[in-house]
């Protein structure tokens, strides 16, 4: 393949990142791979849930540079996603006990990039200043299915209300269960967005 053959390409224009506020919508979502780091505990003041970062994003970077630099396949990175479960729902629906959240964070790969890229782009961040928990750092594919999806807008200690409804109203009314774990997808960078404009993707897998 001839290195200038293809654009930038935006991974988050698909439809599994779209929604709207108020909307709960079924959709179908095709198995995907991540880069994937596990932990547990509140994220605003986890060391486990800020090393997961650190270790995520380089080398997200690094296999994009790689792509475009040998395959002239370039990218956008795609926006920070997480699956969240706890032993009791309660307390992350309605308690919002944080303490006891557990949580994979996850950066999405491209279908043409591989395992053997992955590898090569881990050994390359090691190379230079390798995070505490690169180590942790897995490449996997997680096939969710039908999910229930709505769009979120606000703070993310506001979510409760929108997952109770989705969980007990929306998912039984569409003749619905849940099944596997809560998944985010961060649409926002809550560096730089006020909190009351923050966009999550808020989706729950399902069966009949």
């Amino acid at each position: 393949m001839g290195r200038a053959a293809l654009g930038k390409v935006d991974l988050k224009k698909v439809d599994r990142y779209s929604g709207r506020v108020g909307e709960f919508r079924v959709l179908d979502v095709p198995a995907l791979s991540y880069l994937m780091v596990d932990g547990h505990g509140d994220p605003n003041t986890s060391a486990l849930y800020t090393g997961a970062l650190e270790a995520l994003y380089p080398v997200a970077y690094a296999l994009k540079f790689a792509s475009k630099a040998e395959l002239g396949r370039d990218y956008v990175v795609p926006p920070l996603e997480g699956l969240w479960w706890a032993d009791d729902l309660a307390a992350f629906t309605t308690g919002r006990d944080k303490s006891r959240w557990q949580w994979t964070m996850m950066l999405f790969v491209p279908e043409w990039l591989d395992a053997d890229d992955v590898g090569a782009a881990v050994e390359r961040v090691r190379a230079k200043k390798a995070p505490a928990r690169l180590a942790d750092v897995r490449f996997e594919t997680l096939a969710e299915g039908r999910c229930v999806q709505t769009l979120h807008v606000g703070s993310f200690d506001d979510e409760g209300p929108v997952l109770e409804r989705m969980h007990e109203e929306v998912i039984p009314g569409l003749g619905l269960r849940m099944r596997g774990k809560h998944h985010e997808i961060y649409l926002s960078d809550p560096r730089r967005t006020d909190p009351a404009k923050l966009r999550t993707i808020l989706r729950q897998p399902v069966e009949e």
